[in-house]
């Protein structure tokens, strides 16, 4: 999630850091899971449920010794002077207020003079209240809501343990977040259900729940073995190729035309980030990754929330500092490993500097050669790419002037069609970041 106010802690509070290894970044992503894959909902196309059995037996719930640790060491390994603060589940609201409570108390606590601490939480909405509104809006804690959008389109695999539709109640915890001018983002997955429909979805967003900030998640869904993804096969909720890149065409062309810096749009915002030269800041299409990690409930951690796997597993924070898990060996090569095992056909791609191959859980196809390593995700991607490749030179070059890229609205409108005129050729091309 991005934005939010966060809490800056004043002087006095917290004490200096111990040194950490060379190979941990000044800032990392560490997703808290307090409940692990424990959730009130049974969402169909959900592929963290599976992961309760990696913990038979075991009850999915965070202690205070590892709530208290993971926060401490949590901000001892930043050198940054700004740290977030992740809760996912599963569902992170069935811990209780008193648990988030006592984990805003701690990073005041821990936190070093002068930083700035931002709580995040990503929830279903079912649980939020008036109550949990007001906690999260006096503690500046930005709240991601899942949402796929209009009633139907989003109760099609959105529901609970009895198989109940949930939308009623997630709009009734928008309506809280917002009486109490809570900073929130949609999160809106795309699949089977909703995918033909991206401007009835955007206009949903933004129009009847008043969204500023949407995150679009494309819903890649393998059969598992044992919790671990297997084979090359999608289940019928997945979102195809060719329909992920259709939906990412369609929200662009109605957010191009109206909505260029008064709805920030993730994906867009990075690809902008991309073809400026400067760092992407999301970890799918950026050229390495490593530095998003996640933390179960029992103090475990893995190489990335998409691969909570035993193979996978760094340590416990119980056993090791966090620091040296974030900077192990095999942890910076997981990184690294996103780049040196592209393919062939990836690394003389026209849009890798755009794309990067994607994220490393769907490199699960082959090239037209049979290279493996190929993302399932590629037709779209590359039709999505090449469709804003105008606007998006466009609003590099009102960048380079000093001028705000919504401008480019203005120039829809007087140019009348679904390409911008004014992006001559001589804008300059994407160009690799410096990272």
């Amino acid at each position: 999630m991005t934005g939010g106010r966060g809490i800056r802690v004043p002087a006095g509070a917290g004490q200096p850091p111990a040194g950490v290894p060379s190979g941990v970044p000044p800032a990392f992503h560490l997703l808290a899971k307090p409940t692990g894959s424990v959730c009130n909902l049974d969402c169909a196309y959900c592929f963290f449920l599976e992961k309760e059995k990696l913990y038979p037996g075991q009850r999915s719930r965070m202690s205070d010794e590892v709530l208290e640790r993971y926060i401490r060491e949590l901000i001892a390994a930043h050198r940054s002077p700004e740290v977030t603060i992740a809760w996912q589940g599963g569902e992170p609201m069935l811990m209780g207020l008193e648990f988030f409570r006592r984990a805003v108390e701690l990073a005041h606590k821990y936190a070093r003079p002068g930083m700035t601490v931002q709580h995040t939480i990503q929830t279903n909405g079912t649980k939020i209240n008036g109550d949990w509104a007001r906690f999260f809006a006096e503690n500046g804690f930005l709240v991601g809501l899942s949402i796929d959008g209009p009633r139907e389109l989003h109760d099609a695999y959105r529901r609970d343990k009895a198989g109940r539709p949930t939308f009623d109640k997630v709009v009734r915890g928008l309506a809280a977040l917002r009486e109490h001018h809570v900073q929130w983002n949609a999160l809106t997955t795309v699949h089977a259900a909703n995918a033909d429909h991206p401007a009835e979805v955007y206009r949903f967003l933004r129009d009847e729940c008043g969204c500023e900030f949407v995150q679009f998640i494309p819903i890649v869904e393998r059969p598992t073995v044992d919790g671990v993804p297997h084979g090359g096969a999608v289940t019928v909720r997945s979102v195809g190729p060719e329909q992920w890149g259709a939906f990412l065409i369609g929200v662009f062309e109605e957010w191009v035309r109206r909505d260029v810096g008064e709805v920030y749009v993730q994906l867009f915002d990075v690809a902008l980030a991309n073809w400026y030269g400067e760092p992407a800041g999301l970890c799918v299409h950026s050229a390495t990754c490593g530095s998003a990690l996640a933390l179960e409930f029992n103090g475990d951690v893995y190489a990335c929330d998409h691969f909570v796997e035993p193979a996978y597993l760094r340590g416990n924070i119980r056993e090791r500092p966090l620091a040296e898990l974030i900077g192990a060996p095999e942890q910076l090569r997981f990184g690294r490993d996103k780049l040196e095992r592209l393919p062939r056909y990836c690394m003389e791609c026209d849009v890798r500097v755009a794309c990067h191959g994607g994220c490393p859980k769907d490199r699960f196809t082959t090239t037209p050669a049979g290279e493996p390593g190929l993302n399932y995700l590629c037709p779209g991607f590359k039709a999505f790419f090449h469709h804003v490749d105008a606007p998006m030179r466009r609003m590099c070059e009102l960048l380079r002037e000093d001028r705000a890229p919504a401008e480019i609205v203005a120039e829809y409108a007087a140019a009348g069609t679904s390409a911008v005129d004014a992006a001559d050729a001589s804008a300059t091309p994407p160009k690799a970041s410096s990272r």
